[in-house]
């Protein structure tokens, strides 16, 4: 293989590995102070009532490992900056350098400084001291994301920069920071990280319910869950309208690769499926739902939608947008369905049946694919650019022979496959202790294993 089409792969890999865990641990955090809130407000009129507090000390523990995946597959990631793309830095290292800098020193460093009382502060701190932890370490990996996707949306529509030579010098830092994708792909982002731990939340507590515990902090857990998510994907799919009609904007030829649209025209159908051919430059086998297209993105069937015909030798692979954007956007829909009949379940206070349970256990981690998906979207439909209008990415490549980046590859792969089962494990794991220590008894009554006894 071609050393950038590995060095690309190895890098693929490395920020696939790692954004699973920031996804978790952004909106976790969040979660964990709802939960701790809810405790404090409870235990003023219950002080016997501790189910909050259970699920705090439960999903702390995920919350704890996914902030340790994270800070390490980071690290692994930054070194590949000087090791395979040496050029990305010395073009474009005076505006990416301040952004990485900052992400450090106001996010990163007040989440380090209070995770230490947000994990073992308990019962050893003021209750109030607890709370503002939890509280300040939500904030810092809300603002961690800030800052990295400041630098990600800059990449893909730089503004406020001048060239002095060949290399990038920031002018305007308000206008860097704030370019115009940023507010969009913030957005989108951050409700990503809510949906993917509204299922995490759901999929383990189902797992729990089904394996036999019916511990009330199970079912706050649960409901978390699930009503969190039926919230969070409408809202979703509003921003991510908003982001596309930005993204046409700016890189339309990255939407024309998602529609899997060649030539542009009106009336253009939206493509359920298709198999592109860059060859030929067609689709083939397509179902279609006529003029589509032209009205998500121009509100009407007369809208111009842009071809890709139109940017030859400038525009991004077509297949794997087209099938990621269609695989984000199918889960999307499915998680959205899963949702909303479990919370008609939950809202009618009765059990979830058995194919709900079963249907919630197998979409724990569909959040992750999904976020997988879409950052495949926003990251291949770049190409070939690394810094759009800027940086291609071949010119950024370093000189390390093929073979080298391959052996590193193969290795990294093994370590992640390695590590992603282990961390599913320990979850699950997890789990299954949890609700082999809350079974109930065989003389419980029976109702007192429903959802509205348990609440």
């Amino acid at each position: 293989m071609d050393a950038i089409i590995l060095a690309r792969l190895q890098f693929a890999a490395n920020i696939s590995f790692h954004i699973l865990f920031p996804t978790i641990t952004i909106a976790l955090a969040w979660v964990l102070l709802y939960f701790k809130l809810r405790h404090d407000r409870l235990r003023r009129v219950n002080p016997k009532d501790d189910r909050w507090i259970l699920a705090y000390r439960f999903w702390i523990k995920v919350f704890a490992l996914s902030f340790a995946m994270g800070v390490v597959s980071g690290i692994t990631m930054s070194f590949q900056f000087g090791t395979n793309w040496p050029g990305y830095m010395e073009k474009v290292g005076n505006v990416a350098g301040p952004l990485l800098a900052y992400e450090v020193m106001t996010a990163f460093f007040l989440e380090a400084v209070f995770l230490g009382i947000m994990l073992f502060g308990f019962r050893r701190v003021p209750n109030w001291l607890h709370s503002l932890a939890t509280f300040l370490v939500a904030f810092g990996t809300t603002m961690s994301a800030f800052w990295i996707l400041a630098l990600n949306s800059w990449m893909q529509t730089p503004t406020g920069y001048t060239m002095i030579g060949d290399v990038v010098h920031a002018e305007d830092w308000w206008a860097i920071i704030f370019n115009p994708s940023f507010p969009y792909r913030l957005t989108h982002m951050l409700l990503a990280s809510g949906v993917t731990v509204s299922f995490l939340i759901a999929g383990i507590s189902a797992l729990r319910w089904l394996r036999g515990d019916r511990a009330a902090d199970l079912t706050a857990g649960l409901r978390t869950g699930i009503y969190l998510a039926a919230i969070l994907i409408p809202l979703q799919i509003v921003a991510g309208d908003l982001h596309g009609l930005n993204t046409l904007e700016h890189q339309p030829q990255k939407v024309a690769a998602m529609e899997g649209n060649w030539q542009t025209s009106s009336h253009v159908p939206l493509l359920l499926f298709a198999w592109p051919d860059m060859e030929t430059r067609s689709n083939h086998f397509e179902i279609a739902i006529p003029n589509g297209a032209s009205w998500i993105l121009r509100h009407g069937a007369e809208g111009v939608v842009p071809g890709l015909n139109d940017y030859a030798g400038e525009h991004p692979p077509v297949a794997p947008l087209f099938f990621a954007f269609r695989i984000m956007v199918g889960l999307g829909l499915l998680m959205l369905a899963v949702s909303w009949v479990a919370s008609f379940y939950l809202w009618r206070r009765r059990d979830l049946p058995l194919y709900l349970q079963r249907t919630l256990i197998a979409m724990t981690f569909s959040g992750w694919v999904a976020t997988l998906a879409g950052w495949y979207v926003t990251e291949i439909g770049r190409q070939p650019y690394l810094v759009t209008g800027i940086l291609r990415t071949a010119d950024a490549a370093s000189a390390v022979p093929a073979p080298m980046i391959g052996f590193s590859l193969t290795l990294y792969l093994i370590v992640y496959a390695a590590l992603i089962i282990a961390y599913m494990g320990v979850i699950t794991r997890l789990a299954l202790k949890a609700a082999r220590g809350q079974k109930p008894s065989p003389d419980q009554p029976a109702e007192a294993g429903t959802f509205a006894a348990a609440e």
